[in-house]
């Protein structure tokens, strides 16, 4: 089960053609992103705080349908790889009516943040990853 968000579309998200600009997307995926780790528990804070980061790898989007100003989208994230050193995750974002307008996804490392060096993630922070992952596969609830 995805953790959903919900966003609504700024008249400054929107180009010149008065639909959704695509970096936009890109962003709200971080929304999407931020909104999962705080569902298992963990804030970018707390990740910081320990001395990590997550900083993004690799991103994808593919473009199936214009968002519009004001539109209310759901945002759905779904982690779908884990490893110590890396989280990868999936996304959907749909308007009010349903519609998917935008599919993708982002891998992130894990970091040192004084060094900058790829390093693995400790348990306190691995295992409840880990169980959200397994309760998704499962079909369960990931919230703590």
């Amino acid at each position: 089960m995805p953790v959903e968000v919900t966003h609504r579309v700024n008249f400054y998200d929107t180009d010149a053609m008065a639909v959704v600009h695509h970096a936009n997307y890109i962003r709200w995926f971080e929304i999407g992103r931020v909104a999962y780790l705080r569902r298992i528990g963990i804030t970018l804070g707390a990740l910081m705080e320990a001395g990590y980061v997550f900083p993004i790898t690799k991103v994808g989007a593919e473009y199936h349908a214009p968002g519009h100003f004001d539109d209310e989208l759901v945002i759905e994230t779904t982690a779908t790889a884990l490893t110590k050193a890396k989280m990868v995750f999936s996304y959907r974002i749909l308007n009010q009516a349903g519609t998917l307008l935008v599919s993708g996804f982002s891998e992130n490392v894990f970091t040192h943040r004084d060094t900058g060096h790829i390093t693995r993630l400790p348990k306190e922070f691995y295992v409840p990853m880990e169980a959200a992952m397994t309760a998704e596969k499962e079909g369960r609830d990931i919230g703590i």
